[in-house]
């Protein structure tokens, strides 16, 4: 099916959730209602390339990928800026992976700020991130990943919230109400890289009644005491990590993701100590399911500025992963070390370049990335992202895109 007709294919369950369509209809509306002049907006179109360097295992994946995208940022504000709307949707056709042809609504919210109070009031989708680290993000917990997007886990849904932030001299708080789930996505069978089974994302089973419509809740402080950044979290409700429990179908082997109901209370710190960056982020997760475990990711970044003279910055970073579930672990880091580099060239065009590998310390799976970005005048951008994996041992979660290595450029137009 070539691009331009898996337009019409977009997949009902990645369209605009049911509690969200008449809040869509409302802020349309009320965008009516603004004047012209005072509307905002932000927009990007990307053309992506992905290079295959290995055949696959698999008959229906291809060597070369290509990919579209679309984003857009409506928002507008009004009430001395105390009031704003904004409405970011997502949209990416894919050539070859069903699944990656894909409909988001990344954020599309309400916010209000009450001055006097020192309080802000959030209502509708939005994305949050929490966490320091550089390898991985163990506290990052309030949205699920878009899977289809990237490996790294840095693509996120919009999620449904109530957000009520408190921003006081001795800290700031945050607590949210999250009244909808968002199940993960996966790419298909099609997609590279992928896992070697389907992925039954159709019929998830959750461990709550109330499936995705269970109501979940997530505390956080966080401030800063001197050299120190501070934040503590708790989170209650339905994992955003699923397990992917293997069923027998019609057309085989498949795996149905399963949905716990967990507590996860979590602690990331960051001290700024001159060229240095200390950090850590702990989680302790429990579930209905599975028992109370310990993870955490942390270390330290080096900054080396003005390298001889040259205007160039390199920050050395080295981070430890460790998870107490071991073999059992449903992340591909749990005795691992990542070494890294970045560099920020303080150029024209603002170009900068981020590689690392994590090394595997129990059975020595090695993966390497490397990102780089620039500017090409003043409205667009090149980056490149290519991913490497050395991966021996079957029973490594790395293991079934062990020959999916790639290298991808993205060309964004801003208007």
């Amino acid at each position: 099916m070539h691009i331009s007709n898996k337009i019409i294919s977009l997949r009902k369950r990645h369209w605009i959730l049911d509690g969200t369509r008449k809040l869509l209809i409302l802020f349309l509306i009320s965008v009516l209602s603004f004047q012209i002049s005072a509307a905002e907006w932000d927009s990007e179109v990307s053309v992506e390339v992905r290079s295959f360097l290995n055949d696959s295992q698999r008959p229906n994946q291809k060597n070369e990928n290509l990919s579209l995208s679309f984003e857009t940022e409506f928002y507008h504000d009004w009430d001395d800026d105390n009031q704003r709307f904004v409405f970011k949707p997502f949209a990416r056709v894919d050539n070859l992976d069903d699944e990656r042809t894909h409909f988001d609504l990344r954020e599309f919210y309400w916010r209000k700020t009450f001055e006097n109070q020192n309080l802000d009031l959030k209502i509708g989708l939005s994305k949050v991130f929490w966490g320091v680290t550089e390898s991985a993000h163990l506290v990052d917990i309030i949205n699920q990943n878009d899977g289809v997007e990237n490996l790294d886990g840095e693509d996120k849904l919009g999620q449904p919230m109530v957000n009520l932030t408190l921003d006081k001299d001795w800290g700031i708080v945050d607590f949210f109400v999250l009244p909808y789930f968002r199940e993960r996505t996966f790419p298909s069978l099609d997609g590279r890289p992928s896992l070697p089974f389907r992925i039954d994302i159709d019929n998830p089973v959750y461990i709550s009644g109330a499936e995705e419509e269970h109501v979940d809740l997530a505390l956080r402080y966080a401030q800063v005491f001197g050299d120190w950044d501070v934040g503590i979290s708790h989170f209650s409700g339905t994992s955003r990590e699923p397990l992917l429990l293997p069923s027998i179908t019609a057309t085989g082997l498949s795996l149905t993701p399963f949905y716990d109901q967990i507590e996860q209370s979590s602690l990331d710190l960051q001290a700024t100590l001159e060229n240095w960056l200390w950090k850590l982020e702990l989680i302790s997760n429990s579930g209905t399911l599975q028992d109370r475990y310990t993870a955490l990711a942390g270390g330290f970044e080096y900054s080396f500025y003005d390298l001889k003279e040259s205007g160039i910055d390199l920050g050395f970073i080295a981070e430890y992963l460790f998870d107490d579930r071991k073999e059992l672990s449903t992340s591909t880091f749990q005795n691992d070390i990542f070494i890294g580099g970045r560099f920020a060239f303080n150029d024209e065009n603002n170009a900068d370049l981020l590689a690392g590998i994590v090394y595997d310390l129990d059975n020595q799976t090695q993966f390497f990335s490397i990102e780089a970005s620039m500017r090409v005048g003043q409205n667009m951008k090149v980056n490149l992202e290519s991913r490497f994996f050395t991966v021996k041992d079957p029973t490594d979660l790395f293991f079934s895109i062990k020959d999916d290595d790639y290298i991808g450029i993205n060309l964004k137009r801003f208007f």
